[in-house]
């Protein structure tokens, strides 16, 4: 992956980012709060010897930085820590004594640093001035040889004793930038990880990719497209109806030396919108005045009916198993020259219907009777019906729902496609976030227009029944569109 797809990621679940930075400042400020103050008493030692020449000197400050190294091992020693819990009792024992003494010394040097850091101040005060004075007592009697009367090495505090005036931890402003820096890489890292960990299908590229087939739309989420599915009334210029339109321009040309003329719409799993997209592009190509048949052939759970607002009692099933003449049930939608055939009864055998011979014929005398054939079909992973009505059409239109469904399920619903040699005429991404600047280019261009008063104010809702005109004589109305 390139870096922009990492950083693409890691917007996308900004919110990740967002969480983890809160809790980490979060933290920092109850550690910063709940940690007691502490304090910092110091004092440096100047360790000397006595010397005669010049090379007496070097030889004496090369010993001399040797016998720093161990007078730091002894200022954390128990005797001494002893010496000073003997002589200044501050509430402490030895060991705690001993615990809070750390040493530095500087390379090169004589120079020795003995720090006592204390939740009290004047008690780290009283330590480190007792442990100066009985460190020097504790290095005169080590150093001094048997019988003689003084030692060889001197020990005089250059640097305090002193504590400091303001606690040296917490440190709030410290604290709060550490712990913003590690929630920010934190959150990052696993806003990567949770992208990188989801399946889903996100984006249009991703989508193209996996099916191998051009991409033929991208219909962005609206609100109000679940009361009202259809591009009709005030849906009509909204972004979602152009992107249908969109479609219906990339579908009339996605193959100009083989066009398609029946089109199976489908997709991986129930609930993507495939009907809603089958509904809204055969009234965008009625729009632009072809002649458009709409089949219901989704038996199993048919939805045209309902969104077109039409009385689906009798339909595809009922012509197929030879109970009424295909003209006895096709429905006019509207003042369009669209025509819909509803799914009719649910049959006990959809898969042997829809592959029959019968199914065969009537989709060869509806080729002849529109420009234009939409069949909506069922799943592909559910049933095996939509790969039976997709062989028999010219192509098949896949929807996915952006965020629903993984990029296996996709690749699976592509693939039973192309098992059986179906042509897939392209994909469509459905219900897609669009980035603000696409959104705000539409409504820079967009023209309100008023709906067109023979498209009756009802129909431009799913709940609602569209008023219908059921065709006089069926028969001669496919005949007369033909010609």
């Amino acid at each position: 992956m390139e870096v922009r797809s990492y950083l693409r990621l890691i917007r996308r679940h900004w919110w990740i980012v967002l969480i983890t930075l809160m809790v980490a400042l979060g933290t920092a400020a109850l550690v910063t709060v709940r940690t007691p103050p502490r304090y910092m008493a110091s004092v440096t030692f100047f360790v000397t010897t006595p010397s005669q020449g010049v090379t007496d000197a070097y030889q004496g400050g090369l010993f001399l930085q040797q016998r720093v190294k161990s007078y730091a091992d002894l200022l954390t020693s128990d005797r001494l820590a002893q010496s000073v819990v003997a002589e200044n009792q501050v509430g402490l024992t030895a060991d705690q004594v001993q615990r809070r003494v750390r040493t530095s010394t500087e390379a090169g040097t004589v120079l020795l640093k003995a720090t006592i850091t204390d939740t009290d101040q004047t008690r780290a005060l009283k330590i480190i001035e007792t442990l100066s004075a009985k460190f020097v007592e504790l290095v005169q009697k080590v150093e001094t040889p048997p019988g003689g009367s003084s030692a060889p090495m001197k020990l005089e505090v250059v640097n305090g004793p002193r504590v400091s005036s303001n606690p040296v931890s917490p440190q709030p402003v410290r604290n709060l930038v550490i712990g913003g820096v590690l929630g920010l890489l934190l959150g990052m890292a696993l806003a990567l990880l949770r992208g990188l960990a989801d399946v889903r299908m996100r984006d249009a590229a991703a989508l193209q990719r996996v099916t191998g087939s051009p991409l033929l739309g991208v219909v962005p989420f609206e609100s109000g497209a679940r009361s009202a599915p259809l591009i009709v009334g005030e849906a009509a210029n909204s972004a979602r109806a152009e992107a249908v339109r969109k479609l219906r321009t990339n579908l009339r040309f996605v193959d100009v030396h083989e066009p398609a003329r029946v089109i199976a719409v489908t997709s991986a799993l129930q609930g993507e919108g495939k009907t809603t997209m089958a509904c809204n592009t055969a009234i965008a190509l009625a729009e632009a005045g072809w002649r458009v048949l709409l089949v219901d052939a989704d038996l199993r759970r048919s939805k045209v009916a309902d969104f077109l607002g039409l009385d689906g009692g009798v339909g595809l099933t009922d012509v197929l198993v030879g109970d009424v003449q295909v003209g006895d049930v096709v429905q006019r939608w509207g003042d369009k020259s669209l025509l819909v055939l509803p799914s009719g009864s649910a049959p006990p055998n959809p898969s042997e219907l829809l592959g029959s011979k019968a199914m065969a014929d009537l989709l060869l005398a509806l080729r002849e009777s529109a420009d234009i054939v939409i069949i909506d079909t069922a799943p592909l992973l559910a049933v095996t019906d939509g790969v039976v009505v997709a062989v028999q059409a010219d192509g098949a239109l896949l929807i996915t729902q952006q965020g629903r469904t993984s990029r296996s399920q996709v690749a699976a619903a592509a693939a039973s496609l192309h098992s059986v040699s179906v042509r897939l005429l392209g994909c469509v991404l459905n219900m897609a976030k669009l980035p603000k600047a696409d959104a705000y280019q539409y409504e820079a261009y967009r023209v309100a227009v008023p709906p067109a008063p023979s498209v009756p104010a009802d129909r431009a809702s799913a709940g609602e029944r569209a008023e219908t005109d059921r065709v006089s004589d069926p028969t001669q109305e496919l005949t007369r569109l033909s010609r």
